[in-house]
């Protein structure tokens, strides 16, 4: 280590050797603001012509830095009246180059995206700005887009809530801001579609990720999922909830790090002599075949009562369980946890039960991002995480220096005996800095410590006091922009991806926004210069009392979130300190002890209130958080193998459709489908080098009837003399082509290929659903092979394939036997309508801790039909009449695509 560090001193970092190679195009940049700052606004504007006509006479992108760096930073000093500084030209080079730019908070991010923003939206392929929330989306485009407006390119947003044409709109602009959801819940839905103008998305070309460490690492493990209503089990849940009070410490086993919970084989017996007496267990073991559903319960109640703390991971609110985002600490408002766990909550909580969803489509951000031709992304914190990044994603890691030398005093960690002496010295620091008029920011791990400390502060007369938390989301902003002011005190429970800066004194926009709200000219101007000399003012008590005090109450499993704290001090070289201070009682440390840390603290006799401080212990909790994130980083590789599996075949797929749907006449590959079939229905009955009598006719005659919809006297060819299978495969063939040859010449060959391409489209779709099902109950049960000394990825690996070999006979059969037994109505072909997604619901599920979120939506008509109450809907044979009585089929109302 000491060896390395010499030679970082003496050569520099890796980043270090990269930003000087940036250095010259920089200097090349600044030579040219001179001549830029001359032109007028309609000279400045015509440059993204010049720059569009280079590109399409051969130019490349690198070609073109220097001017279209310059042409931005003179567009912003115009528009926004902030010039880019030299880092943030170094970032945007970053960006440029498919890499990860690290930077500081307050280091200006939201600018630096513009320039890798304009120069790759030259190439008119749309660039994609992932955000983490709609705030954000709306904010940076907003704010950002007046620079693109005055350079002459366009800009759209991608929040929740939009139509199909205003995403298509947004998508069609040149760069389109958004959230890492809809950006990702945009790509299944438009794959769930019958038309190609029905689509939203335009392609991946180049994507630029905020907080991208949030979103490809911390969010990783976490598929977005699009599912539809399944059947209601709502009393089945409340039943098997109120027997949760039976089951004692000694009946189940926990795993916090795995976020797993079983039954002990004492708990299997107790909870099964419940279940008889309750008349739930009919008869034999709970874990019987037919009994599969009542585990499944069980399980998913375990964990509802024994893992999920309300306040913590989730809140009951209206009458809904809501659950919390364990990375920011928001509210998810819509989104549930999936395979019954949201259920089981909410039995718990005893609130109403929605019915659970099944598996329309599905994605992790992992293979949606890589779907980019070109990828970048910016944070504060992704040093530590470079390794992943690297292998995952193929990206570098950057670090940008800081515009002002860092200031920040980063302390070294305290440690407690215990808890409630670790928050007894917090509250006494907190009581120093707001005597002397120190803002303070404290981070906490959760809704329950960030009240619980509050609590603390109020019983030891602490003032007014800030707590930011998934209760006060709808204040968020307010509440971070006055954290700078002297004296303020503010709880976060997390600090990642909050989008608003702490800057000392008050943030001069969100001031102007809340004060001079509804104000115009000079009574406006007048505001603005008040609330502009009241921050200056604020600011200089602030920096006399040393800058805003980070604390933390305990570090988390990852260093980034301890970094992403700390960063808030010291922006812009502000002076700042940090401070994180933990118990042997906290999480880290109790489910991942730090090697002989209690014997430690033993043996130097700490008394009661008494802390050890030293640079030795901080670095062993490091260390043990490093192991935290290695492990993490396996899981989610591992995770990433099973889903390529899925994603290779998910490719196929969705290329297919997009091939059927922009195809014209698909009938060749429809006639394909049926010779294969005819040659299967044969080879099974007929086996090679048999004689006559040895067939299978009467097989073979239901089967050509059942699949092919023709009646062929098998029977009686088999009398013939000379007759072998090949002859009988000939006339079956000659017969299914003969009946498909009849429907064209009745109901024409223009209305015959919008029926292929509509049953194509509509069987793929079915078969890839059912597909999903059966390989997420594969990948639940593959582990077991481990144990009898297989590979689990590579019996994983062979079972899907073999089960995609399935999906693909079965779509033959499903495509021949409908097209063989369909009958058309004489109307005007019509491709088939795009599917209701307001019948389906999102969901943003950990496969690994089933810590889900999906989208919680009740099921609603589509538009022109009857409302009816879903549960009706449930078990409705497809041709029976509809529940509504509207006197339709189901399939052809309600059941349209249920």
């Amino acid at each position: 280590m000491a060896l390395a560090a010499l030679a970082r001193k003496i050569f520099g970092s890796p980043s270090d050797r990269q930003v000087k190679r940036y250095q010259g195009k920089v200097a090349a940049i600044n030579a040219l603001e001179p001549e830029l700052a001359k032109l007028s606004d309609e000279q400045l504007r015509a440059r993204t012509q010049e720059f569009k006509a280079q590109l399409a006479q051969g130019a490349s992108l690198d070609d073109l830095i220097v001017p279209a760096f310059a042409t931005v930073r003179e567009a912003s000093k115009r528009v926004l009246g902030m010039r880019h500084f030299d880092v943030q030209l170094i970032g945007g080079m970053v960006l440029n180059d498919r890499a990860i730019a690290e930077m500081r908070t307050g280091e200006g991010k939201t600018l630096v995206a513009t320039l890798a923003v304009y120069l790759n939206a030259l190439t008119g392929n749309g660039v994609h700005v992932v955000t983490v929330n709609d705030y954000l989306a709306r904010r940076d485009a907003g704010w950002m887009g007046q620079i693109y407006n005055f350079l002459g390119l366009s800009y759209g947003i991608i929040v929740h809530g939009l139509n199909d044409q205003e995403r298509r709109d947004a998508y069609a602009a040149d760069i389109t801001y958004g959230t890492n959801n809809e950006f990702g819940f945009d790509y299944l839905r438009d794959n769930m579609k019958y038309a190609r103008n029905q689509m939203v998305q335009r392609g991946h070309a180049y994507a630029i990720v905020d907080e991208v460490d949030s979103i490809l690492i911390d969010e990783a493990r976490t598929p977005l999922i699009i599912s539809g209503p399944s059947e209601d089990r709502s009393e089945l849940y409340i039943k098997v909830d109120s027997l949760m009070p039976i089951i004692g410490e000694d009946d189940f086993e926990l795993d916090e790090k795995l976020r797993a919970a079983t039954f002990t084989d004492q708990g299997v017996e107790k909870l099964e002599a419940a279940m008889t007496e309750a008349g739930l267990l009919k008869s034999g073991s709970m874990y019987d075949v037919e009994n599969v559903m009542l585990v499944h319960h069980a399980n998913s109640a375990l964990r509802a009562h024994k893992l999920f703390r309300k306040d913590k991971d989730y809140i009951v609110r209206n009458d809904e369980v809501v659950i919390i985002d364990e990375f920011s600490g928001r509210m998810m408002p819509g989104r549930r946890y999936s395979e019954g766990l949201h259920q089981a909550l909410e039995a718990k909580e005893r609130v109403k039960i929605q019915a659970e969803n099944q598996t329309l489509a599905s994605i992790t951000f992992q293979n949606y991002f890589r779907l980019y031709k070109k990828l970048a992304g910016m944070t504060g914190t992704a040093l530590t995480e470079a390794e992943e990044f690297a292998d995952i994603y193929s990206l570098g890691v950057i670090t940008i220096p800081t515009n002002l030398p860092v200031q920040r005093i980063d302390e070294d960690d305290a440690i407690y005996r215990t808890a409630a002496e670790k928050f007894d010295a917090i509250a006494e620091l907190i009581k120093e800095c707001q005597l002397r008029g120190q803002p303070v920011l404290v981070g906490t791990t959760s809704i329950e410590k960030s009240e619980m400390l509050a609590d603390l502060l109020r019983q030891k007369n602490v003032g007014q006091m800030n707590v930011l938390n998934a209760r006060h989301h709808e204040q968020e902003a307010f509440i971070v922009a006055d954290a700078g002011l002297p004296g303020a005190i503010t709880i976060a429970t997390n600090m990642a991806g909050r989008g608003t800066d702490i800057q000392l004194g008050g943030n001069l926009e969100m001031r102007i926004e809340k004060e001079a709200a509804g104000l115009e000219g000079a009574e406006r101007d007048a505001k603005i210069a008040e609330i502009k000399a009241v921050i200056a003012e604020e600011k200089k008590k602030a920096l006399a009392a040393g800058g805003l005090m980070v604390i933390g109450t305990e570090r988390h499993e990852s260093r980034r979130i301890d970094n992403q704290l700390r960063g808030r001090s010291g922006r812009q070289g502000d002076p700042g300190h940090s401070k994180f201070y933990l118990s042997l009682q906290d999480d880290l440390m109790r489910i991942f002890p730090v090697d002989s840390m209690d014997s430690m603290l033993g043996k130097l006799g700490l008394e009661q209130g008494e802390s050890i401080t030293h640079p030795w212990v901080t670095k062993a909790i490091e260390r043990a958080q490093g192991k935290v994130e290695s492990r993490n980083f396996d899981i989610r590789k591992n995770i990433l193998k099973y889903d390529d599996v899925m994603n290779d075949q998910r490719k196929v797929i969705f290329e297919q459709r997009l091939e059927f749907m922009d195809a014209e006449d698909v009938s060749e590959t429809i006639t394909d489908m049926r010779h294969d079939v005819v040659a299967n229905v044969v080879a099974k009955a007929i086996p090679p080098r048999s004689y006559p009598e040895q067939w299978n006719s009467e097989e073979l005659e239901i089967a050509a009837k059942t699949q092919l919809n023709v009646a062929v006297p098998v029977r009686e060819w088999a009398k013939e003399e000379g007759i072998d299978a090949e002859i009988v495969e000939d006339r079956i063939r000659e017969a299914a082509d003969a009946l498909i040859a009849n429907k064209e010449e009745r109901f024409s060959a223009n209305i015959m290929r919008q029926v292929e391409k509509s049953i194509l489209l509509q069987s793929v779709d079915g078969l890839w659903r059912e597909h999903l099902v059966m390989l997420d109950h594969l990948s639940k049960v593959v582990g077991w092979r481990g144990i009898a000394q297989r590979d689990p990825l590579t019996e994983y690996k062979q079972e899907a394939y073999e089960l995609f070999q399935g999906l693909l006979g079965n779509l033959r059969e499903q495509v021949t036997s409908q097209m063989a037994h369909v009958e058309i109505q004489m109307r005007q072909p019509e491709p088939p309508p795009a599917p209701d997604f307001s019948r389906m619901a999102e969901t943003h599920i950990d496969p690994l801790t089933g810590e889900n979120d999906a989208d919680g939506d009740e099921i609603t008509s589509p538009e022109g039909l009857p409302p009816i109450d879903p549960k009706l809907l449930v078990g409705v044979s497809r041709n029976a009449p509809c529940p509504c009585g509207s006197g339709k089929k189901f399939k052809h109302c309600h059941g349209a695509f249920a």
